[in-house]
């Protein structure tokens, strides 16, 4: 049953990418959906076997090789981890498998399109159930590649080509770095499996342990899309709508957050990792909400809402409090994908337009998807009894609860970043739904609701968004819930759930609703009422505007001083290494050697007797003096200088015929 998780997404896949015109889109559309369907019922009871009733499974297929001290198999674990985060990404997939039949209706590709978002969803499910971390790799790298063809699913747009290939690239990067990980985690336990890796942990030097964990932490950064490797996750707003959420909410950007929860008794051993972690992560949060405060593309304010998410993911991860990482990576899942599924509809019944300065007084054409997106946006910003309120102002608790100057660092950053948070959701929320109409009269005319297979997924994925925290968070990051079990690590200095619930006033708890609070009102005042005041303080301010629109000059900063350095590098290594130094003593060089000494040798055969004469005594007379050197002249150090010499002439004499240029007509 547990390993039909997996191979029903990738039977999907194959079906619908091989069979493609056998079974025509019809067809793909249905065996796919049944895969996710069936696969979405296994991981509930799965859910219900492994995390309810505390029975991890462990599953040994076969040996993948043995070489020398280390054994390597293809083994998969499902313990309370894996269920939970397959959970979300098996129910995301399968609504937007659902959505996608009708938002893609008219698509030529349908087949293709189907199949890549179900090997995405099987390549995730690979890489949250590897029993070891090579298998894991295979997973993380699946999704990198189906990733790439998502990105550039419209393959003849040029945007979409640059688009891809900076997440493939940058993302390769991160993946070079985590590489060395493993490799150094071999050099050092001689062995990729976890359970022996993580006994060991705790006897392992604390430097050794620092540097393994930093560079896993590389790979973490680029497939969560964190500082500073951030920059491919607005540009994959490139892929269609259905690709947004996935890869946004349950599937590429929650593979690094996975892989750190994964090490959790790694990371607690390495305090300077946790430090690097949390600072990283509160960064990442105030950035992108500062970045996406100025963009006007509808899916751009989505994603850049994705980064600061996962800056919060990764700021629980550097506080040791993994168990809450993870339940707000589940809780992110579903309102994530209810925003990017709601803003599809809304851009597909509105003429495909995205920019929301031409939107606007779309409430009265599209009632429900506003519903939706609202409650998504509430959830967002951490509504009180909204499934987001119960893992993300639990956050920012437990980091000022830390009594450290990073978890202080974290809490101000934070808070800061939720009342941000709230202001661009609620400006994107009054530019599409409430202002006055700014769009044309065409697309108004012909703007309507979406049939029945768009109003499912976010019906399920709102009811979702409200009450899912509510009913989980006890479970999950309750005071004294040991739901998780042995799958996550936490010293038990690092543990302060008691003093964040207990102890902090009042004011520190609430603090983050009322300035998210007061940052919504603020929107809606602004956008709503006082536009004329808005646009004089954009011009006002049009170098701080350039600043967040320009994404703090990070593309800049790459383009400038890395990849043009590069490219000039490359052509350097190219021009004088490659061609020059290289080919001239290699290849080119040897042959062009040979040759030009054979001719140059061949030119002594003169014909002429005498001539031969001559070769056949200078010969004899050199052989006779080297061989009777030592007896000739004292064997000394002098002795040996002349007979090197000799040999020097000789090789010189070599060289000048081979130098010689004959020339041929």
């Amino acid at each position: 049953m547990y390993l039909s998780i997996i191979i029903l997404p990738l039977l999907g896949s194959l079906a619908s990418g091989l069979l493609g015109r056998k079974i025509g889109v019809t067809g793909s559309h249905i065996i796919t959906c049944i895969c996710l369907i069936l696969s979405s019922l296994l991981i509930t009871v799965a859910f219900y076997e492994v995390g309810i009733c505390g029975s991890p499974v462990y599953i040994n297929l076969n040996s993948w090789f043995d070489s020398g001290l280390i054994s390597i198999n293809w083994e998969f674990y499902f313990d309370q981890l894996t269920v939970t985060l397959g959970l979300a990404v098996i129910y995301c997939s399968t609504l937007i498998h659902i959505y996608s039949i009708d938002y893609l209706s008219s698509d030529p590709a349908n087949q293709r399109f189907f199949s890549y978002l179900s090997a995405f969803t099987a390549g995730m499910l690979f890489l949250i159930c590897g029993g070891n971390l090579l298998v894991m790799f295979v997973g993380w790298e699946a999704i990198g590649v189906v990733s790439y063809l998502l990105i550039n699913f419209y393959y003849t747009r040029l945007q979409s080509n640059k688009a891809s290939l900076l997440a493939f690239n940058m993302n390769r990067g991160g993946d070079m770095l985590m590489s060395i990980g493993f490799f150094a985690i071999i050099a050092i336990f001689g062995t990729v499996n976890y359970s022996q890796i993580f006994s060991l942990a705790p006897y392992i030097n604390e430097t050794a342990l620092t540097i393994i964990t930093l560079f896993l932490l590389g790979g973490a950064l680029a497939k969560s899309a964190n500082i500073p490797l951030h920059s491919w996750l607005p540009g994959s707003m490139e892929a269609p709508t259905p690709v947004s959420a996935l890869l946004h909410a349950a599937t590429l950007v929650t593979a690094g957050i996975y892989l750190l929860i994964r090490i959790s008794p790694m990371l607690e051993y390495s305090p300077t990792t946790l430090l690097v972690i949390t600072v990283i992560g509160s960064t990442t949060a105030f950035f992108a909400a500062t970045c996406g405060l100025v963009q006007n593309d509808l899916k751009r304010i989505i994603a850049f809402s994705t980064i600061s998410q996962l800056g919060y993911m990764m700021m629980a991860v550097g506080l040791s409090q993994y168990n809450l990482a993870l339940m707000h990576t589940v809780n992110h899942a579903f309102f994530k994908a209810l925003l990017f599924l709601g803003a599809g509809a809304v851009i597909h019944s509105f003429a495909d337009q995205q920019d929301v300065r031409k939107m606007g007084g779309l409430i009265k054409f599209l009632p429900f998807t506003y519903s939706v997106m609202l409650v998504g946006s509430l959830s967002l910003l951490a509504t009180p009894y909204l499934s987001g309120f119960y893992s993300k102002d639990l956050i920012l608790e437990l980091a000022f609860g830390s009594y450290s100057l990073s978890g202080m660092y974290a809490y101000i950053l934070g808070t800061i970043t939720a009342g941000i948070t709230a202001f661009y959701s609620f400006r994107l929320i009054n530019l599409v739904f409430l202002t006055s109409p700014n769009g044309h009269k065409y697309s108004y005319l012909n703007s309507h609701e979406a049939n029945f297979a768009v109003i499912l997924p976010l019906t399920i994925l709102a009811l979702l968004s409200i009450f899912f925290g509510f009913i989980f968070s006890d479970l999950f990051v309750g005071v004294g819930s040991d739901f998780f079990g042995n799958s996550i690590f936490i010293l038990p200095n690092n543990i302060n759930i008691i003093e964040a619930e207990f102890s902090l006033n009042s004011f520190i708890k609430l603090l983050p609703a009322i300035v998210s609070f007061s940052g919504a009102a603020l929107a809606f005042y602004l956008y709503h009422y006082q536009s004329l005041f808005l646009n004089s303080l954009t011009i006002f301010n049009k170098s701080l505007y350039g600043f967040f629109n320009g994404k703090y000059y990070f593309d800049v900063v790459y383009n400038h001083f890395f990849i043009s350095e590069g490219l000039k590098l490359g052509y350097r290594i190219s021009k004088e290494v490659d061609r020059g130094a290289i080919e001239l003593l290699g290849p080119n060089g040897l042959a062009n050697a040979f040759t030009n000494t054979g001719i140059n040798f061949a030119k002594l055969d003169t014909g002429i007797i005498t001539t031969y004469s001559l070769y056949i005594t200078i010969g004899l007379l050199s052989l006779i003096f080297v061989i009777f050197a030592s007896v000739i002249i004292e064997n000394s150090l002098a002795t040996e200088i002349f007979r090197f010499l000799i040999i020097y002439l000789a090789a010189s004499f070599i060289v000048l015929t081979t130098n010689k240029k004959t020339n041929y007509n």
